[in-house]
């Protein structure tokens, strides 16, 4: 198995790519803490994953806090005694055109995408600086590489965590830990689910594979990340976008 005696805190893990992840990771041998806003579903999916025998918690957090998000940590220290990786997973969207996005719209998607990526890294560096090494991936986007019509609030802080991924990288190789990040495309998540079907046909046209990406491709770029395999991968920003842009 490619993540043995390996303990992984997967935020935004209780939907979508973050439980897909979790399933894959756990599947790979690691334990995993699913952190997620979500008590209820939380606790669903770790009962769910536990019944095929994966060993997964599960944690409630809200990533935006940075009190919230230390406390994650500690607690996740104190179940399993250490932290190989932490995937800043969690994210939301507000969408609107810029001259009706309101201030609200665009703090909270900054507060939860950006700030949240800060709060739970800098709360998972103690420990992982103390055993010289982990696995930080933070999860950017296509949006926050090119931007995107009505995600002025979403690329931004997308835009934010491709510079402080590449920021980071400068600082903590020297720890023992790599940085690095995945761009999604568009995914079949409930994100997109609320799209009108003609978009997601023209979008798909617009993608040379043709097809949305699937939680699982996004997945398996992050198990990529956090194992052995990617030693010497550091500062990446990985797209797994289908290659709408190139």
């Amino acid at each position: 198995m490619r993540l043995s005696n390996h303990v992984s805190i997967i935020t935004g893990g209780a939907n979508g790519i973050g439980f897909e992840a979790a399933r894959t990771f756990a599947e790979e041998g690691a334990s995993v803490v699913i952190a997620d806003y979500n008590e209820e579903v939380g606790a669903e999916r770790v009962a769910s994953l536990r019944e095929e025998g994966l060993e997964v918690t599960f944690i409630v957090v809200d990533v935006s806090s940075h009190e919230s998000a230390a406390q994650m940590v500690a607690k996740a220290v104190s179940i399993y005694g250490k932290v190989d990786s932490l995937i800043n997973n969690a994210g939301i969207t507000d969408d609107a055109m810029l001259k009706k996005m309101t201030t609200e719209q665009f703090r909270r998607v900054i507060d939860v995408n950006l700030i949240g990526v800060f709060n739970c890294t800098q709360a998972v560096l103690p420990t992982m600086t103390e055993a010289g090494k982990g696995k930080i991936v933070n999860t950017a986007s296509v949006s926050g590489a090119y931007g995107n019509i009505g995600q002025t609030n979403y690329a931004a802080a997308k835009a934010g965590v491709i510079g402080m991924t590449k920021t980071w990288a400068k600082e903590l190789g020297r720890k023992g830990i790599n940085v690095n990040a995945v761009a999604p495309g568009f995914t079949e998540t409930a994100m997109v689910e609320s799209v009108p079907k003609e978009l997601v046909q023209q979008l798909k046209s617009q993608i040379p594979l043709q097809r949305l990406g699937k939680p699982k491709d996004v997945a398996y770029a992050y198990l990529f990340l956090c194992s052995r395999e990617s030693d010497y991968v550091h500062g990446h920003v990985l797209h797994v976008d289908g290659g709408i842009v190139m």
